[in-house]
Protein backbone atom coordinates (compact mmCIF):
# COMPACT_ATOMS: atom_id res chain seq x y z
CA UNK A 1 0.00 0.00 0.00
CA UNK A 2 2.87 2.37 0.82
CA UNK A 3 4.27 1.96 -2.72
CA UNK A 4 0.89 2.95 -4.21
CA UNK A 5 0.72 6.02 -1.98
CA UNK A 6 4.31 6.85 -2.98
CA UNK A 7 3.45 6.72 -6.70
CA UNK A 8 0.32 8.83 -6.17
CA UNK A 9 2.42 11.28 -4.15
CA UNK A 10 4.94 11.59 -7.00
CA UNK A 11 2.07 12.22 -9.41
CA UNK A 12 0.72 15.05 -7.25
CA UNK A 13 4.23 16.51 -6.85
CA UNK A 14 5.07 16.52 -10.55
CA UNK A 15 1.63 17.57 -11.82
CA UNK A 16 1.39 20.19 -9.08
CA UNK A 17 4.76 21.65 -10.08
CA UNK A 18 3.69 21.68 -13.74
CA UNK A 19 0.43 23.52 -12.98
CA UNK A 20 2.20 25.97 -10.67
CA UNK A 21 4.79 26.86 -13.32
CA UNK A 22 2.15 27.19 -16.05
CA UNK A 23 -0.08 29.44 -13.95
CA UNK A 24 2.70 31.55 -12.46
CA UNK A 25 4.49 32.07 -15.77
CA UNK A 26 1.25 33.10 -17.46
CA UNK A 27 0.54 35.65 -14.71
CA UNK A 28 4.10 36.99 -14.95
CA UNK A 29 3.78 37.45 -18.71
CA UNK A 30 0.54 39.38 -18.25
CA UNK A 31 2.51 41.86 -16.14
CA UNK A 32 5.17 42.11 -18.89
CA UNK A 33 7.88 40.29 -16.96
CA UNK A 34 10.62 39.44 -19.53
CA UNK A 35 10.50 35.85 -20.80
CA UNK A 36 14.18 35.42 -19.88
CA UNK A 37 13.49 36.29 -16.24
CA UNK A 38 10.49 33.92 -16.12
CA UNK A 39 12.60 31.07 -17.49
CA UNK A 40 15.45 31.64 -15.05
CA UNK A 41 13.26 32.01 -11.97
CA UNK A 42 9.74 30.54 -12.04
CA UNK A 43 10.45 27.67 -14.46
CA UNK A 44 13.76 26.73 -12.80
CA UNK A 45 12.22 26.80 -9.32
CA UNK A 46 9.16 24.91 -10.51
CA UNK A 47 11.19 21.88 -11.57
CA UNK A 48 12.73 21.82 -8.08
CA UNK A 49 9.41 22.26 -6.26
CA UNK A 50 9.10 18.49 -5.51
CA UNK A 51 12.49 18.49 -3.74
CA UNK A 52 11.43 21.56 -1.76
CA UNK A 53 8.11 19.99 -0.74
CA UNK A 54 9.70 16.69 0.37
CA UNK A 55 12.62 18.25 2.26
CA UNK A 56 10.48 20.84 4.05
CA UNK A 57 7.87 18.22 4.95
CA UNK A 58 10.66 15.93 6.23
CA UNK A 59 12.10 18.78 8.28
CA UNK A 60 8.70 19.53 9.83
CA UNK A 61 8.34 15.84 10.70
CA UNK A 62 11.83 15.77 12.23
CA UNK A 63 13.10 13.31 9.60
CA UNK A 64 16.38 15.12 8.91
CA UNK A 65 18.14 12.23 7.17
CA UNK A 66 15.53 12.16 4.41
CA UNK A 67 15.61 15.95 4.07
CA UNK A 68 19.34 16.03 3.32
CA UNK A 69 19.42 12.75 1.37
CA UNK A 70 16.64 13.94 -0.94
CA UNK A 71 18.58 17.09 -1.90
CA UNK A 72 21.95 15.35 -2.26
CA UNK A 73 20.44 12.37 -4.08
CA UNK A 74 18.55 14.66 -6.47
CA UNK A 75 21.78 16.51 -7.26
CA UNK A 76 23.48 13.15 -8.00
CA UNK A 77 20.64 12.15 -10.29
CA UNK A 78 20.56 15.53 -12.07
CA UNK A 79 24.26 15.44 -12.97
CA UNK A 80 24.84 11.74 -13.57
CA UNK A 81 21.53 10.60 -15.07
CA UNK A 82 19.82 13.72 -16.45
CA UNK A 83 22.98 15.15 -18.05
CA UNK A 84 24.39 11.68 -18.74
CA UNK A 85 21.31 10.55 -20.67
CA UNK A 86 20.92 13.97 -22.39
CA UNK A 87 24.54 13.97 -23.61
CA UNK A 88 24.10 10.44 -24.99
CA UNK A 89 21.12 11.69 -27.02
CA UNK A 90 23.04 14.69 -28.33
CA UNK A 91 26.26 16.62 -27.75
CA UNK A 92 25.57 19.35 -25.18
CA UNK A 93 27.35 22.67 -25.82
CA UNK A 94 27.97 24.74 -22.69
CA UNK A 95 27.68 28.53 -22.49
CA UNK A 96 30.69 30.47 -21.19
CA UNK A 97 28.61 31.93 -18.35
CA UNK A 98 27.82 28.40 -17.11
CA UNK A 99 31.52 27.46 -17.06
CA UNK A 100 32.87 30.72 -15.62
CA UNK A 101 30.13 31.59 -13.11
CA UNK A 102 27.29 29.16 -12.48
CA UNK A 103 29.21 25.88 -12.06
CA UNK A 104 31.99 27.41 -9.90
CA UNK A 105 29.21 28.93 -7.77
CA UNK A 106 27.62 25.48 -7.44
CA UNK A 107 31.01 24.08 -6.35
CA UNK A 108 31.38 26.91 -3.82
CA UNK A 109 28.04 26.33 -2.13
CA UNK A 110 28.53 22.54 -2.21
CA UNK A 111 31.80 23.09 -0.33
CA UNK A 112 29.94 25.38 2.07
CA UNK A 113 27.40 22.61 2.72
CA UNK A 114 30.26 20.23 3.53
CA UNK A 115 31.86 22.83 5.82
CA UNK A 116 28.60 23.39 7.69
CA UNK A 117 28.07 19.63 8.01
CA UNK A 118 31.48 18.78 9.43
CA UNK A 119 30.13 19.07 12.96
CA UNK A 120 27.20 16.80 11.91
CA UNK A 121 24.70 19.61 12.29
CA UNK A 122 23.35 22.50 10.21
CA UNK A 123 21.82 25.20 12.39
CA UNK A 124 19.33 28.00 11.64
CA UNK A 125 22.03 30.64 11.21
CA UNK A 126 23.69 28.51 8.54
CA UNK A 127 20.28 28.07 6.91
CA UNK A 128 19.93 31.87 6.80
CA UNK A 129 23.37 32.10 5.16
CA UNK A 130 22.15 29.68 2.46
CA UNK A 131 19.10 31.86 1.81
CA UNK A 132 21.28 35.00 1.59
CA UNK A 133 23.45 33.26 -1.02
CA UNK A 134 20.26 32.25 -2.84
CA UNK A 135 19.00 35.84 -2.91
CA UNK A 136 22.38 36.95 -4.28
CA UNK A 137 22.28 34.25 -6.97
CA UNK A 138 18.73 35.17 -7.96
CA UNK A 139 19.52 38.90 -8.24
CA UNK A 140 22.75 38.25 -10.18
CA UNK A 141 20.94 35.86 -12.54
CA UNK A 142 18.14 38.33 -13.28
CA UNK A 143 20.63 41.15 -13.90
CA UNK A 144 22.63 38.90 -16.20
CA UNK A 145 19.46 37.88 -18.05
CA UNK A 146 18.51 41.50 -18.64
CA UNK A 147 22.01 42.31 -19.90
CA UNK A 148 21.83 39.59 -22.56
CA UNK A 149 18.12 39.99 -23.29
CA UNK A 150 18.92 40.69 -26.93
CA UNK A 151 20.93 37.50 -27.32
CA UNK A 152 18.97 35.62 -29.99
CA UNK A 153 20.06 32.09 -29.09
CA UNK A 154 19.35 32.53 -25.38
CA UNK A 155 16.00 34.17 -26.04
CA UNK A 156 15.08 31.32 -28.38
CA UNK A 157 15.95 28.76 -25.71
CA UNK A 158 13.80 30.55 -23.16
CA UNK A 159 10.90 30.77 -25.60
CA UNK A 160 11.14 27.02 -26.22
CA UNK A 161 11.13 26.37 -22.50
CA UNK A 162 7.97 28.46 -22.10
CA UNK A 163 6.02 27.04 -25.04
CA UNK A 164 3.47 25.54 -22.72
CA UNK A 165 2.44 28.93 -21.27
CA UNK A 166 -0.93 29.94 -22.73
CA UNK A 167 -2.70 33.27 -22.61
CA UNK A 168 -5.58 32.12 -20.41
CA UNK A 169 -8.04 34.23 -18.39
CA UNK A 170 -6.41 35.65 -15.24
CA UNK A 171 -8.74 33.78 -12.87
CA UNK A 172 -7.90 30.49 -14.60
CA UNK A 173 -4.15 31.08 -14.26
CA UNK A 174 -4.51 32.00 -10.58
CA UNK A 175 -6.58 28.86 -10.02
CA UNK A 176 -3.91 26.75 -11.78
CA UNK A 177 -1.24 28.20 -9.48
CA UNK A 178 -3.29 27.52 -6.34
CA UNK A 179 -4.13 23.96 -7.43
CA UNK A 180 -0.44 23.44 -8.23
CA UNK A 181 0.64 24.56 -4.75
CA UNK A 182 -1.95 22.29 -3.14
CA UNK A 183 -0.73 19.37 -5.27
CA UNK A 184 2.90 20.03 -4.30
CA UNK A 185 2.10 20.19 -0.58
CA UNK A 186 -0.18 17.14 -0.64
CA UNK A 187 2.25 15.15 -2.78
CA UNK A 188 5.20 16.04 -0.56
CA UNK A 189 3.34 14.85 2.53
CA UNK A 190 2.31 11.57 0.85
CA UNK A 191 5.85 10.87 -0.42
CA UNK A 192 7.47 11.45 2.98
CA UNK A 193 4.91 9.35 4.87
CA UNK A 194 4.96 6.44 2.43
CA UNK A 195 8.76 6.49 2.05
CA UNK A 196 9.12 6.41 5.83
CA UNK A 197 6.76 3.42 6.02
CA UNK A 198 8.76 1.63 3.30
CA UNK A 199 12.00 2.30 5.16
CA UNK A 200 10.54 0.93 8.38
CA UNK A 201 8.97 -2.18 6.86
CA UNK A 202 12.12 -3.18 4.93
CA UNK A 203 14.61 -2.14 7.61
CA UNK A 204 16.03 0.55 5.32
CA UNK A 205 17.39 3.83 6.66
CA UNK A 206 15.70 7.14 5.86
CA UNK A 207 18.99 8.20 4.29
CA UNK A 208 18.89 5.30 1.81
CA UNK A 209 15.23 5.83 0.87
CA UNK A 210 15.77 9.57 0.46
CA UNK A 211 18.92 9.06 -1.61
CA UNK A 212 17.33 6.56 -4.00
CA UNK A 213 13.54 6.27 -4.34
CA UNK A 214 12.57 9.77 -3.20
CA UNK A 215 15.48 11.53 -4.95
CA UNK A 216 14.73 9.85 -8.29
CA UNK A 217 11.01 10.60 -8.02
CA UNK A 218 11.46 14.28 -7.20
CA UNK A 219 14.03 14.69 -10.02
CA UNK A 220 11.63 13.54 -12.74
CA UNK A 221 10.67 17.14 -13.73
CA UNK A 222 14.34 17.99 -14.41
CA UNK A 223 14.76 14.75 -16.36
CA UNK A 224 11.69 15.33 -18.54
CA UNK A 225 12.51 19.03 -19.12
CA UNK A 226 16.09 18.28 -20.18
CA UNK A 227 15.28 15.32 -22.45
CA UNK A 228 12.47 17.24 -24.19
CA UNK A 229 14.80 20.24 -24.62
CA UNK A 230 17.54 18.08 -26.17
CA UNK A 231 15.08 16.42 -28.57
CA UNK A 232 13.90 19.88 -29.67
CA UNK A 233 17.51 20.92 -30.28
CA UNK A 234 17.57 23.37 -27.35
CA UNK A 235 20.59 21.66 -25.81
CA UNK A 236 21.68 24.64 -23.68
CA UNK A 237 18.54 24.27 -21.56
CA UNK A 238 19.55 20.77 -20.39
CA UNK A 239 22.70 21.95 -18.60
CA UNK A 240 21.24 25.24 -17.40
CA UNK A 241 18.23 23.43 -15.93
CA UNK A 242 20.44 21.01 -13.97
CA UNK A 243 22.92 23.59 -12.65
CA UNK A 244 20.09 25.95 -11.65
CA UNK A 245 18.10 23.18 -9.96
CA UNK A 246 21.14 21.95 -8.00
CA UNK A 247 21.87 25.47 -6.76
CA UNK A 248 18.21 25.89 -5.80
CA UNK A 249 18.21 22.53 -3.97
CA UNK A 250 21.17 23.42 -1.75
CA UNK A 251 20.50 27.08 -1.06
CA UNK A 252 16.72 27.38 -0.96
CA UNK A 253 15.49 23.89 -0.14
CA UNK A 254 18.05 23.07 2.57
CA UNK A 255 18.18 26.70 3.73
CA UNK A 256 14.42 26.83 4.33
CA UNK A 257 14.28 23.30 5.77
CA UNK A 258 17.07 24.17 8.24
CA UNK A 259 15.35 27.34 9.41
CA UNK A 260 12.19 25.31 10.08
CA UNK A 261 14.17 22.71 12.02
CA UNK A 262 17.99 22.42 12.47
CA UNK A 263 19.28 19.39 10.58
CA UNK A 264 21.45 16.62 11.99
CA UNK A 265 23.94 15.23 9.46
CA UNK A 266 24.87 11.54 9.64
CA UNK A 267 28.28 10.17 8.64
CA UNK A 268 26.69 8.55 5.58
CA UNK A 269 25.16 11.89 4.56
CA UNK A 270 28.57 13.53 4.92
CA UNK A 271 30.10 10.91 2.60
CA UNK A 272 27.30 11.56 0.10
CA UNK A 273 27.98 15.31 0.20
CA UNK A 274 31.68 14.67 -0.54
CA UNK A 275 30.67 12.46 -3.48
CA UNK A 276 28.32 15.20 -4.71
CA UNK A 277 31.21 17.68 -4.71
CA UNK A 278 33.44 15.19 -6.56
CA UNK A 279 30.96 14.64 -9.42
CA UNK A 280 30.22 18.38 -9.63
CA UNK A 281 33.96 18.98 -10.01
CA UNK A 282 34.12 16.23 -12.66
CA UNK A 283 31.26 17.92 -14.51
CA UNK A 284 33.11 21.25 -14.38
CA UNK A 285 36.31 19.69 -15.75
CA UNK A 286 34.43 17.98 -18.58
CA UNK A 287 32.66 21.22 -19.53
CA UNK A 288 35.83 23.30 -19.35
CA UNK A 289 37.80 20.86 -21.53
CA UNK A 290 35.70 21.12 -24.69
CA UNK A 291 32.93 23.59 -23.79
CA UNK A 292 30.53 20.67 -24.12
CA UNK A 293 29.47 17.24 -22.86
CA UNK A 294 29.73 14.30 -25.24
CA UNK A 295 28.36 10.76 -25.49
CA UNK A 296 31.42 9.11 -23.87
CA UNK A 297 31.16 11.36 -20.83
CA UNK A 298 27.42 10.63 -20.68
CA UNK A 299 28.01 6.88 -20.49
CA UNK A 300 30.67 7.45 -17.81
CA UNK A 301 28.21 9.50 -15.73
CA UNK A 302 25.61 6.72 -15.86
CA UNK A 303 28.17 4.07 -14.89
CA UNK A 304 29.33 6.19 -11.93
CA UNK A 305 25.71 6.56 -10.77
CA UNK A 306 25.04 2.80 -10.95
CA UNK A 307 28.26 1.99 -9.06
CA UNK A 308 27.61 4.56 -6.32
CA UNK A 309 23.99 3.47 -5.88
CA UNK A 310 25.18 -0.14 -5.54
CA UNK A 311 27.65 0.99 -2.86
CA UNK A 312 24.90 2.97 -1.11
CA UNK A 313 22.54 -0.01 -0.99
CA UNK A 314 25.25 -2.36 0.34
CA UNK A 315 26.71 -0.07 3.02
Amino acid sequence: MSFIVLIIGFFFLIKGADLFVEGSASIARRFNVPAMVIGLTIVAMGTSAPEAAVSITSSLAGQNDMSVANVVGSNFFNILIVLGFSSILNRLPVQDNTIKKDTPFLLLISGLLLLFGLNFNINRMEGIIFLIFFAYFLIATIKSAKNIDNDVSTETATTAELEFVNESPIMKTILLSVIGIIGIILGGDMVVDSATNIATSFGMSENLVGLTIVAVGTSLPEFVTSVVAVKKGETEIAIGNVIGSNIFNILFVLGLATIISPITISMFALIDIIFMIAITLLLYLFMKKNNSLNKTQGYLFIIIYIVYMAYTIMR
